[in-house]
């Protein structure tokens, strides 16, 4: 009987606090506070951390090419042990064609990345050597 009623108990408070959460009015974002987080955004990533995040897509293209090429080695030595030496040659050239593909699309976003970071760094160059002049 005792347990029946704490059960009763929690299950009336949860109703509770259940109706009294979904009566609260969500505050909807204003557009000018949306653009504000989106300039906020765009003005945090600097040149360093363009330049990090290049080495980062050179890496995941690199990683993800070499998880290919590891898949279809796999399937060209299963293949090779059963005898089927035209789907050994298939897996093992999917393979390979996976590993070219993502090494070239990381290290192409990489080096884009990369690229805009020193530039960012120049133009920072720039401006200092700039502002030292006017004073």
């Amino acid at each position: 009987m005792r347990s029946i009623f704490r059960i009763a108990c929690l299950l009336a408070v949860t109703y509770v606090l259940g109706l009294y959460g979904w009566g609260q009015s969500n505050p909807s974002p204003t557009s000018a506070d949306t653009q504000k987080n989106a300039q906020q955004e765009k003005k945090n990533t600097g040149p360093g951390k363009e330049m990090g995040k290049g080495g980062e897509d050179v890496g995941k293209g690199v990683a993800k090419g070499t998880g290919d090429m590891a898949k279809g080695t796999a399937g060209a030595v299963g293949s090779l042990a059963h005898g089927n030496f035209g789907g050994a040659g298939a897996s093992l050239g999917k393979g390979a064609g996976g590993l070219g593909k993502n090494v070239v699309v990381g290290t192409g976003k990489g080096v884009g990345k990369i690229g805009k970071g020193i530039g960012g760094e120049f133009k920072k160059l720039g401006g200092k050597k700039q502002h030292d002049e006017k004073s």
